[in-house]
């Protein structure tokens, strides 16, 4: 009733106090000095990229490009075709794997996250041990080498990345909080499992579904350390990977020249350094927008707890 009346007397609109704005104030500045703290590195590294080599190791960074230059993109896009080939290939395995480690992470945590399923705390304690022990880097590379033959095989890039076990947490959690009601009354229909994870399930875990996208696609186009191992072939190479590869090689190029005294000022490497994050970078920052709708509610209604790991009350 005392809602009510103080609506009416301030024509249904809600009157903030002085505490109310000024708290609403402080956190937009704060939120404001944050949001620029994440911008203005980033902001720099492209206008780095576009700073003569002279005048980036004289001024350092500056705030605006004095000496404007596109020599570093010129070397970092000397070959097209390689780049292009590059990207596709970390594109293809984005997206591919992208959705099966989305697919692997939400079947599992469904799973575990029915009452029904007897053993679903001896699995959800095996999975998680896992993130505690694991054989280490030559039993794994002995296993994907001699026994999966995945030695220049697009698998090595994909398989490694397919499961996490943070994802599968945070979609066990998640699905935790789905009503029972909803299964049970689909079961009633006749709808099976699958039926009801594809059709009731899915729909419902869009937040979830879009957190674990972005986690999965950023690890999948961030990744080299796979390809670095178990690719040799050219145009199997992942864009961080080729990029990488390219930029050890202008740097060993300058070591070279200058043990040897001979002068080679010509490679701008800091600049190219910048210039290959943004070409890097540039395409993944693009697919956030459209997952930031869900991407907090997911987490927030993910949030993990120790004790519902495994299953407690």
């Amino acid at each position: 009733m005392a809602k009510n009346f103080d609506e009416e007397l301030t024509g249904g609109r809600r009157v903030r106090g002085k505490d109310d704005m000024v708290i609403r104030a402080v956190g937009y500045i704060l939120i404001g000095l944050f949001a620029l703290m994440c911008v203005i590195p980033f902001y720099l590294i492209i206008v780095a990229s576009f700073t003569d080599e002279a005048s980036l190791i004289r001024n350092g960074y500056p705030l605006f490009p004095t000496d404007f230059s596109i020599e570093s993109y010129r070397l970092s896009l000397k070959n097209p075709t390689s780049i292009l080939m590059a990207y596709g290939v970390t594109i293809g395995v984005t997206l591919f794997g992208t959705l099966l480690a989305v697919l692997l992470a939400a079947m599992t945590g469904y799973v575990l996250s029915r009452r029904d399923f007897p053993w679903r705390n001896k699995f959800s304690f095996f999975f998680f041990f896992t993130t505690l022990f694991n054989g280490g880097l030559v039993p794994w590379y002995i296993l994907c080498v001699r026994y999966l033959n995945m030695k220049n095989s697009i698998w090595a890039l994909i398989l490694p990345l397919m499961f996490s076990v943070w994802n599968m947490i945070i979609a066990k959690t998640f699905m935790s909080g789905i009503p029972a009601a909803i299964t049970e009354s689909a079961k009633i229909d006749g709808a099976n499992d699958i039926v009801i994870f594809i059709k009731l399930i899915l729909p419902l875990s869009k937040p979830l579904i879009a957190t674990l996208s972005l986690f999965s696609a950023l690890a999948y186009w961030n990744d080299w350390y796979n390809c670095m191992l178990y690719i040799t072939k050219d145009n199997m190479f992942t864009l961080q990977y080729y990029l990488q590869r390219m930029l050890g090689n202008a740097e060993a190029m300058r070591i070279v020249a200058e043990k040897s005294g001979i002068a080679l000022d010509t490679i701008p490497l800091e600049s190219m350094k910048m210039a290959m994050t943004v070409v890097a970078t540039g395409p993944i920052v693009l697919l956030y927008p459209f997952v930031q709708r869900y991407f907090v509610k997911g987490l927030t209604i993910g949030a993990v707890k120790v004790d519902e790991i495994f299953g407690k009350k």
